[in-house]
């Protein structure tokens, strides 16, 4: 899969890109605005392991972030269970030395674009820490909107957090039987 957007695209990840998301993902900065279950520091192990996983899943909803020649973040999405089957959250990170060029912004209204059209969700939806001001913004950006905070939701390097709720809905969703 491939979604092309200014310089930049949303791809499929490559066994090749395992020593660029090493060196991008082993940064405390990134690391203290994602969940637990993304490691610190990040090496070229946890790089492969990640991209052996992602080439596994069926369906494919985690992707590279990247230049014509490197991969610089990922993004994607997990499916909902349940009476959540049609939701799904968003998950993002950008290497630092790319922030603030709108390339994340752009990299969401590609895949939110996508995983509506091929997955028949009514909503898709992301939880920043309150304190990403940046992740706030890259939201708003590529249309989603605040529906409330989560009060001391997450515990994130040993202290209690605030969250957001932030969605965007599918308004051409129709329950399929």
């Amino acid at each position: 899969m491939k979604l092309q957007f200014d310089k930049y695209c949303v791809r499929s990840w490559e066994e090749d890109d395992a020593p660029a998301l090493a060196k991008y993902a082993n940064n405390r900065k990134i690391w203290l605005n994602l969940r637990d279950a993304f490691p610190h520091p990040y090496d070229l192990q946890n790089a492969r392991q990640f991209i052996e996983g992602v080439q596994e899943m069926q369906p494919e909803t985690i992707f590279a972030i990247a230049t014509e020649t490197e991969a610089i973040g990922s993004i994607g999405f997990q499916l909902g269970q349940d009476v959540h089957r049609h939701s799904a959250e968003l998950g993002y990170w950008l290497a630092e030395p790319f922030w603030g060029r709108g390339i994340v912004s752009e990299a969401i209204l590609a895949l939110t674009d996508f995983a509506f059209q091929h997955f028949n969700l009514a909503r898709i939806y992301a939880e920043p820490y309150a304190s990403n001001v940046a992740s706030v913004r890259v939201l708003e950006k590529a249309g989603f909107q605040c529906e409330g905070r989560l009060v001391r939701n997450a515990l994130k390097n040993g202290e209690l957090q605030d969250q957001f709720m932030f969605a965007k809905v599918n308004s051409g969703f129709r329950i399929k039987r």
